[in-house]
């Protein structure tokens, strides 16, 4: 009891989702004295559901390994897991299967109304019983109804993108986990290896986003953008954020990845973008600028780099992606800095 008490006050005490996830399957693990629990997202794009993992914690407080760095895959389809399928289309509380490793596995969808697109997923040595059923599902009630609260401060209402008061607070903590060199006296421009790990920050707007509205109209508008996040999520890997920062601008911040690795998977969005079907719309492009993050600049600075570099994409014929310190780097942008703000030519 005491266990669970504590868990639950940590739990409760975090204001993030990404903390809230490690919580959640923390106390599952050391609770249930499971072999492998995660949180998974469900992401449906053009009729079609993946499923992902964003959290995932092994017996002995081991966290699984992270996904594929390219993440040149959007998840698993979930015919992969032809139980948790079945539930969810039954809007069935839970499922349960024996894998052909022997192991059983109990999924638990976080339901809100007729939609789940989070998962709990435990996965143990033996049968699951009454009482480790019990108290499971009561920490995903906990989990449910915490991370509503969450959902309702900080998520976009029409998209369920993040939205751009989470966004300060996000980059925030990229920018102090970032190990990106330092600036070079007499070099404000840095160039960093091409197989370098690192953070970047992108920014993508709609192109002519204001002639479907004025075409179509405000309902296919939203439409579009609904989409758009929708292929934002699947586009990008699980441990990135996808913030909508107003309009029909978005932004996200990818996480510990080379600048190849981040060319393929920013370039991969926008020609998902370009060769969907937007019902009644047609065909959509958008642009996109994108920068690393270093701790060495603020997140004004950080933010503008990515805007100059989204104002040269679209300047110079849409439906392209730029990169910030390339550009800089042939003599495409020059920039001025002075203290907190930046202008370019």
């Amino acid at each position: 009891m005491d266990s669970l008490l504590r868990h639950m006050v940590d739990m409760t005490g975090h204001r993030d989702h990404t903390m809230l996830d490690i919580s959640v399957v923390s106390a599952v693990q050391e609770l249930s004295g499971a072999a492998q629990t995660r949180v998974l997202t469900l992401a449906t794009v053009c009729g079609q559901t993946f499923v992902r993992s964003r959290a995932c914690i092994r017996a002995g407080g081991v966290a699984c390994p992270e996904e594929p760095a390219d993440g040149t895959s959007p998840g698993e389809p979930i015919s992969a897991f032809p139980a948790l399928a079945q539930c969810l289309e039954q809007h069935a509380a839970r499922a349960d299967a024996v894998g052909a490793d022997g192991l059983h596995r109990l999924w638990l969808p976080i339901w809100f109304g007729d939609t789940a697109d989070t998962c709990l997923e435990i996965v143990h040595q033996e049968p699951f019983t009454a009482e480790a059923i019990h108290t499971i599902g009561g920490i995903v009630g906990v989990y449910r109804n915490f991370q509503n609260l969450l959902d309702y401060s900080e998520r976009d209402s029409l998209t369920g993108l993040l939205n751009r008061k989470t966004f300060d607070d996000q980059l925030a903590r990229m920018l102090q986990a970032s190990d990106t060199e330092p600036l070079v006296p007499g070099r404000p421009e840095r160039r960093h290896h091409q197989g370098q790990e690192q953070q970047w920050l992108a920014v993508v707007d709609v192109d002519h986003f204001k002639g479907v509205n004025d075409r179509f109209g405000h309902l296919y508008g939203d439409e579009v953008l609904i989409l758009i996040a929708n292929l934002l999520q699947s586009s990008f890997r699980a441990q990135d954020r996808v913030f909508r920062f107003g309009g029909e601008e978005f932004v996200v911040l990818l996480r510990s990845t080379t600048l190849e690795n981040a060319w393929r998977i920013i370039d991969r969005f926008r020609t998902n973008v370009e060769a969907h079907e937007f019902p009644q719309v047609g065909r959509v492009t958008v642009s996109v600028g994108f920068t690393s993050v270093s701790a060495a600049d603020s997140p004004v600075v950080t933010l503008g780099h990515a805007d100059q570099a989204l104002y040269y994409a679209k300047a110079n014929g849409r439906n392209r992606a730029c990169h910030y310190e390339e550009l800089v780097a042939h003599g495409l942008l020059r920039t001025i800095a002075t203290n907190d703000t930046a202008e370019f030519f």
